[in-house]
């Protein structure tokens, strides 16, 4: 019997890796963004007639610009619901819809008034658009009226970290919705092509050289140079290309390919090897509108984490449920090149679960010809089926390890815990009662981060988002430089001098090689800050530290007003999120700095309607003017030559090269590229999946 879970001893382990990969895009119910209708409607679809993307990346964040056209093919007046997933960490403040051809601003309102207001003008008959957050699922915009025979412009703004990990970049436009929402999905169909012009642009700015961009999954994208200064500024574009050209006397019919919203756009880029390790600062503080102004901090550290290396136990956890089908087609013979290539001292155990639990190797067993075999023999006949009891196979996992090994342990799952224990609470104790760190693939743009994120950042790990169309060779020599190197510890930041308030996150536990760290906060005047980062890395404690000069004026970021509010109200709905249960007091904080800041959240919409009544509302348009100062910077900005962004010049903070894969003491070596190879022949898989012996409970 597979009982249910003791409490035990903390496991004294060095390292235990747990990469939950969430394969909700894989599936083949995967919905991609686009217009919905209920199902069996009796009107034709609406339709997309133009989607464009343009995408800004400077200064250690992306600005994502989509303007849409609507059309209606039908004789009667209709409304359009469009549906794309959200995107990693969005601060979304600026919704366009254009009344009678002129472009109307919306105002953040709080949720359940907002919809009340679109519904009134609705019933009015009157223009009017609406964009609200599903939790954690979809953006859905609202837009009414769209006239028979006619068009509709919507266009939505949002701004995102563009952080870097070992010296790469990498941008995500969600498209894959992932399709987890069953109830929603019975009742819509939906509508994701793009009927005309499609284009999808990003242009990259940086103050560091860059070597190289790359599309993955769009081979075929545009990419081209240019000089910008000292530097080079990156564009690359994605558009409908043109199918044929008939001649028809002295008229030329242009026919488009089809383009259908159902596919992410992951763009990469990667620095120059050598870098720095450095401080970079970002400021906005305009004396005229308010004393307080904004800084973002982002803190690159030097390659001074030390390379461990023993040998490891490996524990796969497969998910073998009904929506894991057709995922696997390849997963018998990427398991078999990546257990051949796991060295000799190393040990692995199989296990995999659906509404039940089942141990393929029934232990861990060494690394040799003969147990690979029969691993192999054990993962190839039965296909996925039944439910997701996420909680068991995790449990499972965590059961037997050996405390004097340190232990990898690789879940990959849809994460949709629907059968046994479903409750985000029992999973956070899951985690706090073993010494254990999580690394979390989050795959799916639709992937339940309410549990993930809290579970990672309990275990002291990292998360990642995965797309279909990532490189996932990429994220796995990531996960694996963290694991193996040592990790900073119980960060503490110190500022003195010129006091920069507000910091947050409110909370930094941990830093894995390679990866940034970013702060914002706020600042009243300027002058010279002393910063003093502290942290502990293998029982030991390290201090850096530098000056920083804060300007009196800097008018160039004013989105960093939204990233900070933004970033404010991740940690009031972290702390909820961790607490499993409802705080008004966060609640309505929450709400007070998303209306104060013009942000799209849980608890408030973006909401226009005609300009009159706005007035009549009496709504102040302070959402309106935040905006246009934010375009106006925008403009400037795209036509200055990029600015240098370092901060520490002068007192350099560290004293190592910024780590990359390639560099020195990366995290490579065999052992290292082993794994890559084991997990990325099984997140690249799919097939047909056999069970071992049920763990009955």
């Amino acid at each position: 019997m597979l009982n249910r879970l003791k409490k035990i001893p903390q496991i004294a382990i060095w390292g235990v890796l747990l990469i939950t990969v969430f394969l909700v895009t894989l599936s083949p119910k995967a919905l991609a963004a686009g217009l919905l209708k209920p199902v069996n409607s009796q009107y034709k679809d609406l339709q997309i007639q133009s989607h464009h993307v343009d995408v800004a990346i400077q200064d250690g964040y992306a600005t994502t610009s989509i303007e849409q056209t609507f059309y209606n093919p039908n004789d009667t007046e209709l409304e359009a619901l469009y549906s794309f997933p959200v995107p990693q960490k969005a601060v979304v403040g600026e919704f366009i819809y254009w009344i009678n051809d002129s472009p109307v601003i919306a105002e953040a309102v709080s949720k359940e008034k907002a919809r009340k207001i679109y519904d009134d003008q609705k019933a009015q008959g009157n223009a009017t658009a609406l964009t609200a957050k599903d939790e954690y699922k979809t953006f859905d915009i609202r837009v009414y009226p769209v006239q028979p025979q006619q068009s509709v412009k919507v266009k939505l703004v949002y701004m995102q970290d563009a952080l870097l990990d070992h010296g790469i970049g990498r941008y995500v436009y969600p498209l894959e919705e992932g399709g987890v929402d069953e109830a929603k999905n019975s009742f819509w169909t939906r509508n994701d092509k793009v009927e005309q012009d499609f284009s999808f642009n990003v242009t990259l700015r940086s103050a560091y050289p860059v070597d190289d961009v790359r599309l993955p999954a769009h081979p075929t994208a545009m990419i081209t140079q240019q000089a910008d200064g000292e530097h080079t500024t990156w564009k690359a574009n994605i558009s409908n290309q043109i199918a044929n050209t008939v001649q028809e006397g002295e008229s030329v019919q242009t026919a488009h390919a089809a383009m259908r919203l159902d596919q992410d756009v992951v763009f990469y880029w990667r620095l120059q090897e050598g870098l720095p390790g450095r401080v970079d600062m970002v400021t906005y503080r305009d004396p005229e509108s308010s004393k307080r102004g904004t800084v973002k901090l982002t803190f690159t550290p030097g390659d001074d984490l030390t390379l461990v290396t023993q040998g490891r136990d490996w524990v796969f956890v497969l998910d073998k449920s009904g929506s894991m089908s057709g995922k696997y087609s390849t997963l018998v013979e990427g398991v078999r090149q990546g257990l051949g290539k796991l060295p000799s001292e190393d040990r692995f155990r199989v296990v995999m679960f659906d509404s039940y639990t089942y141990d393929l190797t029934g232990g861990f067993v060494a690394v040799n010809p003969t147990n690979v075999s029969k691993a192999l023999q054990s993962v190839e006949q039965v296909e996925p089926s039944n439910g997701t009891d996420l909680y068991e196979g995790m449990s499972a996992a965590i059961r037997k390890l050996d405390d004097d090994r340190p232990t990898g342990i690789v879940l990959v799952t849809d994460g949709v815990a629907n059968v046994g224990v479903t409750e985000k609470r029992r999973f956070f104790e899951l985690m706090e009662n073993h010494d254990v760190r999580l690394f979390t693939f989050i795959m799916g743009n639709s992937a339940n981060t309410p549990l993930l994120m809290p579970m990672t950042k309990l275990s002291n790990g990292v998360a990642m988002s995965v797309s279909n169309a990532d490189d996932i060779i990429g994220h796995l020599m990531s996960i694996t430089s963290k694991l193996t190197h040592q990790a900073y510890r119980n960060i503490q930041l110190d500022i003195d001098g010129v006091k920069i308030k507000d910091l947050t996150p409110e909370q930094i536990s941990s830093l894995y090689r390679g990866e940034q760290l970013t702060v914002f906060g706020h600042y009243f005047q300027g002058g010279e800050a002393d910063i003093k980062l502290t942290m502990d890395i293998g029982g030991e404690s390290r201090e850096y530290r530098t000056k920083v000069m804060l300007p009196d004026t800097a008018t160039e970021h004013p989105e960093l007003e939204r990233m900070w509010a933004f970033s404010a109200i991740r940690d009031l709905q972290e702390q909820m999120d961790y607490l499993e249960q409802k705080d008004s007091d966060k609640e309505q904080a929450i709400e007070d700095i998303a209306l104060e800041y013009g942000l799209l959240t849980d608890y408030t919409s973006l909401l226009v309607v005609q300009e009159e009544v706005f007035q009549q509302l009496g709504m102040e348009r302070k959402n309106q003017s935040r905006a246009l100062k934010e375009q106006h910077a925008r403009e400037i900005k795209q036509n200055k030559p990029v600015k240098p962004t370092r901060a520490d010049n002068n007192q350099p903070t560290f004293t190592q090269p910024a780590p990359t894969y390639s560099g020195g003491g990366s995290g490579g070596g065999g052992g290292s590229m082993n794994i890559i190879a084991l997990l990325s022949m099984i997140l690249l898989g799919a097939g047909r999946v056999a069970m071992g012996r049920k763990l009955s409970r």
